[in-house]
């Protein structure tokens, strides 16, 4: 008898809690089904689109048309990159890519306006070495070349030529300092224009060689290359392309290059280090900045999209076509290189006085 009731009041109890579980799982379920779950099924996942785009900017990633400014007029070695880099941004970022040529000031114009842009990488910088070289000899930027502008990659790079007119008694690097030393301050040098690249690179060489010469600027590399064949000038510093078929054709004569190894095409030609020199070059590069601020994950997106078109044959080719070869590496890489070079250059113009004119 005890134990009839005893099975009466479990099985009740058992009923009970069955009727109770049956409530909440109806109730679950009409939640799960009602408007109020689905407002905050969407919210929850509002929510985490927006902290995945907080922490990832590059989502998203361009949204609109991004524009490469070139501080320099059409046509030029920069301007040819730029085209270069343009088909196959475009190909893979699936956004027109516009390029806009704004030269003047040494490349300062449009490089502010790179500077002054939103930091959102629709707006990129492409720039030769004068990037460097124009904190050095003007105090009076209207931007930080550091914090202004965010490194992603050097596209490419070039060597320099030390070139002398061939009736000068001379052969070698070191015969040239030899016989510059025996007239202290008579030779001379021609340049591109005063505060360029090869006026400072051989204001830097001459001081570590311990000789004086005197500079004579030109308005561009061919004329000072002209007075150089022509005697006019003792030497200069120009890049391999420009300079190629004149020393091919003996009308000028090579004592060294500024790059790490020989040029393929002067096999005989020692590098500056072979000459002598081995802590000084001579080269030019060409490299992609954007908008200081603009977050990091687009700017290694960049430099992720930069480093797979240079790996691509036809760049390359078209590359050394120009007489450049494919440089690539990481942003902090370069943004390494900038600092080094404009710490570098102011101290060459200071020592040597060289202002911007």
């Amino acid at each position: 008898m005890q134990s009839s009731n005893f099975l009466f009041t479990l099985a009740a109890s058992l009923r009970k809690k069955k009727e109770k579980m049956s409530h909440t799982i109806d109730a679950l379920l009409g939640f799960v089904l009602s408007r109020n779950w689905r407002t905050f099924l969407v919210g929850q996942a509002m929510a985490i689109l927006v902290t995945l785009a907080m922490l990832s900017p590059s989502v998203g990633y361009p949204d609109h048309a991004i524009r490469v400014i070139v501080p320099l007029p059409p046509g030029g070695v920069v301007d040819i990159v730029a085209r270069l880099l343009q088909r196959h941004l475009e190909a893979s970022l699936r956004q027109p890519v516009v390029i806009e040529n704004r030269p003047g000031a040494s490349g300062i114009i449009g490089a502010n306006i790179v500077a002054t842009a939103d930091p959102d990488g629709h707006t990129l910088l492409l720039v030769p070495t004068t990037f460097t070289i124009n904190p050095a000899i003007n105090a009076n930027l209207p931007f930080d070349p550091i914090r202004g502008f965010e490194p992603i990659s050097i596209i490419a790079q070039n060597s320099l030529l030390f070139l002398v007119n061939p009736l000068l008694k001379t052969n070698t690097l070191n015969e040239f300092v030899d016989l510059a030393k025996a007239q202290p301050g008579k030779m001379n040098y021609a340049t591109p224009g005063a505060s360029s690249q090869a006026h400072l690179l051989l204001e830097l060489w001459s001081s570590l060689a311990g000789i004086k010469m005197q500079q004579v600027p030109y308005l561009g590399g061919m004329p000072a290359l002209l007075a150089t064949m022509s005697g006019e000038a003792d030497m200069t510093l120009i890049a391999t392309a420009a300079s190629l078929p004149q020393v091919l054709g003996k009308t000028l004569r090579a004592l060294a290059t500024g790059g790490a190894t020989r040029e393929p095409q002067l096999p005989d030609v020692p590098t500056i280090a072979e000459a002598g020199f081995p802590n000084f070059k001579a080269t030019q590069w060409i490299g992609l900045l954007t908008t200081g601020g603009t977050p990091k994950p687009i700017v290694d997106r960049l430099n992720e999209e930069v480093q797979r078109i240079l790996e691509l044959s036809d760049v390359q080719a078209s590359l050394e076509k120009e007489g450049m070869a494919v440089a690539g590496g990481s942003a902090s890489e370069f943004g390494s290189l900038i600092k080094a070079e404009i710490k570098q250059w102011t101290e060459v113009a200071h020592n040597a006085n060289v202002k911007m004119e």
